[in-house]
């Protein structure tokens, strides 16, 4: 997970007194507003259930904090919160997950009034169910996979992604939902009528569709997937498999297609828009796709033909996301400038840094990320059913009432959870959230002279993610 905390917000509590909000955002979008008081209470308890060495977290003050003090303060926040989210323990804790969780249905004005909830299959079709902002994304997915018949047993190989439509009818993947938050929250906090949430499958392994295909809505499922993405350019097609494939999707033989389709290139993999890498040399056009276990660069320099280079997540010993601003240069109508930097062993004894530019950078870190999960849990004969036992914590909530949570990996709501809903309502004295706009945020670098000759600067919050794969290197790849 990708952290920052990019500004504050001041509010009022029932006492008359006033406190700092720090706005968390995950993944490049706004999640939740917390307290200092909430974090630290998190702090402690993951010092209690994990065994980890955790970072050390910004120390209370005797004195109300300057305005310099609230800033080194935020600052310090967002390092410590960064430094968890790199940790694969913490991250896939329930009870980091459980906490964002809960953040967000607060920030957001819990609300256990089901609601109509729309979900899209790659197709376009639409499915409608009801859900509340108390729900998490595993149980809407469980809901959909109900609704469409899809045995339980495979819906941990599906997962719910938030799309968006182009106006020229091209789909491009923003997100995965995760399970620490609400999808009916997080579609509210963007509310952009062209971005759906999608179920799509969620493995990088093609070999996980032996088990899919003896079940007919997955099948299906992968079938239409496949379509898509042969329609929409992400696998690459000879001409003489066209026809094939166009006969075997006429005829409605979705096994034989997707058996041919499996054995194109770039089938399983996701596309990324084009962008700007320094590999081979800076300002090279390319197009990224991850899939199989490696990040792909299809490489358009100018006036050559095209030509690729893979790099393999094994050989990746970390990675790192900047964000960029000139602030000379810069209008008030751009974006900010995202950046995806990994170190590689390019041959023994050789790491190179190459970096990507892209507004996609953080959504190309979550796969880089998953993929190796992926990769791990196969190595050691694990699969992707693994239920987590269920935990006890506590919620410190922003007017400093606590409950008891019992969280599991496939329902989170309990007894607990519906005895204190009309007890912890937010406080009437709050603001309502504020709506917060679909720019990415995450920590504004600015370029200096060093930057134009193409030395990278990182923020200091910034930090590289280690990838837990580099060390299954052998002899045989170098």
């Amino acid at each position: 997970m990708h952290f920052s905390i990019p500004d504050t917000q001041e509010f009022i509590d029932n006492g008359g007194n006033a406190y700092l909000g720090y706005n968390i955002h995950i993944n490049g979008l706004f999640h939740c507003t917390v307290r200092y008081k909430q974090l630290l209470n998190l702090h402690i308890q993951l010092g209690k259930d994990l065994d980890v060495e955790l970072p050390e977290f910004p120390p209370k003050k005797l004195f109300p904090l300057t305005l310099n003090q609230q800033e080194e303060r935020r600052a310090s926040l967002e390092k410590y919160i960064q430094t968890i989210g790199q940790n694969s323990t913490i991250n896939s804790s329930e009870l980091l997950n459980g906490f964002l969780l809960h953040a967000q249905q607060e920030t957001a004005g819990e609300n256990s009034t089901e609601e109509t909830l729309e979900v899209f299959l790659i197709n376009g079709y639409k499915i409608t169910i009801l859900a509340s902002r108390r729900e998490h994304s595993e149980q809407i997915l469980m809901k959909v996979c109900h609704h469409i018949k899809l045995q339980d047993k495979h819906a941990c190989y599906f997962a719910l992604f938030l799309m968006h439509q182009e106006d020229d009818g091209n789909i491009n993947v923003l997100r995965k939902l995760q399970n620490f938050e609400s999808p009916l929250v997080t579609q509210k906090n963007i509310s952009v009528l062209s971005i759906r949430i999608v179920l799509g499958k969620s493995y990088w392994d093609p070999a996980y569709d032996e088990e899919l295909l003896h079940d007919e809505v997955a099948l299906n499922l992968l079938h239409i997937q496949a379509i898509s993405d042969i329609d929409r350019g992400w696998i690459s097609v000879p001409n003489e498999s066209r026809e094939h494939l166009a006969a075997l999707r006429a005829g409605g033989n979705k096994k034989e297609f997707l058996k041919l389709a499996r054995s194109l290139k770039y089938y399983g993999y996701v596309q990324f828009v084009p962008c700007i890498s320094d590999y081979p040399q800076p300002g090279t056009r390319v197009i990224v796709s991850v899939g199989k276990n490696e990040l792909n660069l299809r490489i358009y320099p100018e006036g050559e033909e095209e030509c690729e280079a893979v790099f393999k997540v094994t050989r990746m010993r970390c990675w790192r996301i900047t964000t960029l601003h000139n602030t000379i240069e810069k209008r008030e109508d751009e974006d900010y400038s995202l950046e995806l930097s990994f170190e590689y062993l390019m041959a023994r004894n050789q790491l190179q840094w190459i970096t990507i530019s892209s507004e996609q950078a953080i959504l190309m870190s979550v796969c880089l990320q998953t993929m190796i999960d992926e990769l791990l849990i196969k190595s050691i004969g694990g699969n992707k059913n693994n239920d987590k036992p269920s935990k006890m914590w506590t919620y410190t909530r922003r007017d400093g009432s606590s409950e008891i949570i019992t969280s599991t990996s496939v329902d989170s709501i309990t007894k607990a959870d519906e005895k204190n809903e009309h007890q912890c309502e937010p406080p009437k004295a709050e603001p309502m959230m504020r709506k917060i706009t679909e720019r990415l945020s995450a920590v504004t670098v600015k370029k200096s002279n060093l930057a134009r000759k193409g030395v990278t600067i990182v923020s200091k919050g910034d930090s590289s993610t280690e990838s837990n794969a580099f060390h299954m290197i052998g002899d045989d790849d170098l």
